[in-house]
C-alpha cells in the first residue's frame, strides 16, 4: 500500500476545517514533507499561515490570488477570474516542484459558488500524481466530492458564539 495519495475532504457548518488542514500541513512538514497550501476566497493574513510560511520556503508554500471581496449572492466576473487564475496557476506549481501535500482550502465553497466547477475538480482529483496526498476543505461538499474522497470529516456545529454577535479573534478564529 502506498504511504502518500489519499483525498481527505473536511466540510461541515462547524468551525476548524482550514485550522484541521494547517495542522496536518504543519505534522508534514515536520517529518521533512513538502506542502503547497492553495487558499480560495482568502485574503486577509492568519496566524497559522504566518506560522506555516515560518517553516521556510523550501517545504511550504503558499498561493493565494483574492481580493477580500466577498461573494453575495452571484459572482462577480473578476471574482470567477481570480478564482480560475489560481485554479491555473497551483496546477503549474504542482508540475515543478516536489510536493508531498496539496491543501485546497475552501475549494469546496469555491466550487458551490461556482468559482471553480466541480467536474474540473473532480478530473483534477482523478489525474492528480498517485503519491500527492490531498485535503480539501469548504462548507457544504456535493455528494460527488464525498464520493472522491478517501476521508471525510464533517465538523458539526451544535454552538457558536459567533450567532450571539460574537466576531472573528485574532488568534482564535485567524
Amino acid at each position: 500500500m502506498k504511504f502518500f495519495g489519499k483525498i481527505e475532504l473536511y466540510t461541515g457548518e462547524g468551525k476548524g476545517k482550514t485550522t484541521a488542514a494547517a495542522g496536518l500541513t504543519l505534522r508534514m512538514i515536520g517529518n521533512g514533507y513538502n506542502a503547497l497550501f492553495v487558499q480560495f476566497m482568502k485574503s486577509r493574513p492568519s496566524a497559522e499561515v504566518v506560522m506555516l510560511e515560518s517553516c521556510g520556503k523550501e517545504k511550504f508554500r503558499l498561493m493565494r490570488h483574492w481580493d477580500g471581496s466577498f461573494v453575495t449572492e452571484e459572482p462577480t466576473g473578476s471574482q470567477i477570474a481570480m478564482c480560475r487564475t489560481l485554479w491555473q496557476k497551483f496546477q503549474e506549481e504542482l508540475k515543478e516542484s516536489d510536493c508531498n501535500l496539496l491543501v485546497l482550502d475552501e475549494v469546496v465553497v469555491a466550487v458551490s459558488y461556482g468559482l471553480i466547477e466541480e467536474e474540473d475538480l473532480l478530473r483534477f482529483l482523478d489525474a492528480k500524481p498517485s503519491d500527492l496526498e490531498v485535503v480539501m476543505t469548504g462548507r457544504g461538499a456535493s455528494d460527488a466530492l464525498v464520493e472522491a474522497s478517501d476521508l471525510v470529516t464533517e465538523m458539526r456545529k451544535i454552538k457558536h458564539y459567533y450567532d450571539r454577535g460574537v466576531m472573528a479573534r485574532k488568534g482564535i478564529e485567524y
